[in-house]
């Protein structure tokens, strides 16, 4: 992305596509902390998708054991 370019942001809905979530999922992750970092323009709220990305990446787990333990 060039310097200065705004970045595509993702609406609710586009993001739980992306995610495979439904939108009231995604909201309640977002409500309690737990899903991925999000932007509020004014009453929108959107995703960036690098931030999507990473968010998946950090949920990646080896087993179902150490839920709080993502996989190095």
């Amino acid at each position: 992305m060039a310097m200065g370019e705004t970045p595509k942001l993702l609406n609710v809905n586009e993001a739980a596509e992306r995610l495979g979530v439904s939108v009231s999922y995604l909201n309640k992750m977002r409500l309690t902390g737990a899903g991925p970092p999000f932007v509020k323009l004014g009453a929108r709220v959107c995703y960036d998708q690098p931030d999507l990305s990473a968010w998946i990446e950090g949920q990646k787990r080896r087993s179902t054991a150490g839920l709080g333990e993502a996989s190095s």
